[in-house]
């Protein structure tokens, strides 16, 4: 970017605030995980956690005095190997702290194994209502290489589960391109996943993360021909079934898109409590966006704080999310939304004008990667498949000040918010 007029960061508003809440203890670590999750091999801390917890979040208020939390994500690990007596505590200290309204989405991660879902009832009580189960696949050998804990079995009898325990507001996770899945094989798993009506489905594709068992002794996974089928087949399926795709990887029915998540792909701020929870909070007083991580591991984070003067604070580090970085950083995520974003939010989500991107979005639109229509900014169906190419136009080094200004009037900004 052409540093010759500095931009600046000035918010008039500030977006929307969710929380999120990260229980890093799971029963058994899949191979695949990357995750900050800790297998459990003694007895969970339940109370001292739930303790810790309303404690980070309520060092982390004074940054959001006076603001209301849309949403809460408590995710893993596997948060429902906790207690609903947990849960309530947690839930109703969050309350006590944010003020959190009655009808806010309140979403939880769950596996199918027997003992969490025995629980969905309590933690339905407990005021959880929205709750995501980690299916992953119904076929009992894909689950074996999976390295999951539970079955088929278990996977059908945690949603009739869930079911009778008043969730009306269901996300099932599932993937595919498992090792050695053939096409047909991903194709039943997604149907049966469809017989059960979920109102949400992650599908996504297996990916070999860094750092992961996978990573160190990798399956044979499927071609990329094949995981282009598997995926074609699965857009065709979930659109016959009455699923609207409104991000990558996420599907839902009318009205039900994860409002948690939507809050992320939109730019949106978040407050993370727990061990290695990362969060994101934009500040109009000093017009800064600062990422926050926590202390990674569940014991350090535990004992950190006022009372332990070797780390007096659980937060384990923070930076300033750069002007010149903002464009790239909101469009990572607003542009894996199907239908986009209106090109207003970017300036009430960011505080800066859009007018230094809108050299790069010319050359998205005049390339067939991305649409501007009605004020709204989205890929096009050849741009959804070649986002990283999308992306890569609002690096830093590929965009200055005069190209974004030549550009200025070939495309249209509503002068309000819509």
């Amino acid at each position: 970017m052409n540093h010759a007029a500095p931009l600046h960061r000035s918010f008039t508003e500030l977006p929307p605030l969710s929380l999120y809440v990260h229980l890093p203890w799971c029963v058994k670590k899949c191979p695949y995980c990357d995750f900050n999750s800790h297998e459990a091999k003694t007895e969970i801390p339940e109370a001292q956690y739930i303790e810790a917890l309303l404690d980070d979040l309520a060092t982390e208020m004074p940054s959001v005095w006076g603001r209301t939390f849309t949403s809460v994500f408590i995710g893993g690990g596997t948060p429902s190997l906790f207690s609903a007596d947990a849960l309530h505590d947690l839930l109703s200290g969050i309350r006590a702290l944010t003020g959190l309204t009655p009808n806010a989405e309140v979403t939880m991660e769950a596996n199918p194994g027997a003992i969490e879902a025995a629980r969905f009832h309590e933690f339905r009580h407990a005021g959880v209502n929205r709750l995501s189960i980690g299916i992953q696949s119904f076929n009992d050998v894909q689950l074996q290489r999976l390295g999951r804990v539970h079955d088929a079995k278990d996977a059908h009898k945690a949603i009739d589960v869930a079911r009778n325990a008043g969730f009306d507001n269901l996300n099932l996770d599932l993937m595919f391109a498992l090792p050695e899945q053939s096409e047909s094989d991903a194709l039943t798993d997604l149907q049966t996943a469809l017989s059960h009506t979920p109102e949400h489905l992650s599908y996504y594709e297996l990916t070999i993360e860094p750092n992961t068992l996978f990573a160190r002794f990798p399956p044979k996974v499927p071609e990329d021909d094949s995981r282009w089928a598997m995926q074609q087949a699965a857009i065709q399926a979930l659109a016959d079934s009455g699923f609207n795709r409104y991000e990558v990887s996420a599907w839902s029915r009318p009205n039900k898109q994860s409002q948690h998540n939507l809050n992320y792909w939109l730019f949106g701020d978040y407050v993370g409590i727990g061990a290695g929870a990362h969060g994101k909070i934009s500040f109009a007083d000093s017009n800064k966006i600062l990422r926050r991580w926590k202390h990674k591991h569940p014991s350090t984070w535990m004992s950190a704080g006022p009372a332990n003067p070797s780390k007096k604070t659980k937060l384990g580090g923070e930076n300033e999310v750069a002007v010149e970085d903002t464009g790239l950083e909101f469009m990572m995520n607003a542009l894996r939304l199907t239908n986009g974003f209106q090109l207003s939010t970017f300036t009430t989500h960011t505080g800066l004008s859009i007018q230094p991107w809108l050299g790069p979005i010319q050359t998205g639109i005049d390339q067939g990667l991305l649409i501007q229509s009605e004020g709204r900014l989205r890929a096009t169906e050849r741009g959804f498949e070649l986002l990283n190419d999308v992306l890569a136009l609002f690096m830093r080094d590929q965009f200055d000040s005069e190209t974004s200004a030549s550009t200025e009037s070939r495309i249209t900004i509503p002068i309000k918010p819509e």
